[in-house]
């Protein structure tokens, strides 16, 4: 899975298109404090590693404008905990 995230701002969020399905990460900024609010993938994503590849995606666009991250969705919170320190 190569696909690429895209921060559509225009929606306040982060997209990941793979075959025709989108996971997305809505969002919200702050001064300087991105804020997820809510992560999803779509049923055929589910269990392919793309809402991870999401956040990978998320993380690394945030460190680029030098943004904290506060996950307001569980699953996002999940995720930090597992890959780098809140």
């Amino acid at each position: 899975m190569t696909a690429t995230v895209i921060d559509n701002a225009a929606r306040s969020r982060f997209e990941l298109e793979i075959d025709g399905h989108v996971a997305h990460a809505d969002y919200h900024v702050t001064g300087d404090t991105l804020y997820i609010d809510y992560v999803e993938a779509p049923l055929p994503l589910r269990g392919t590693g793309a809402a991870g590849q999401l956040m990978e995606g998320v993380m690394t666009a945030a460190a680029q404008k030098s943004y904290a991250v506060v996950p307001i969705c569980g699953y996002a919170a999940a995720w930090m905990r597992r890959h780098r320190k809140l």
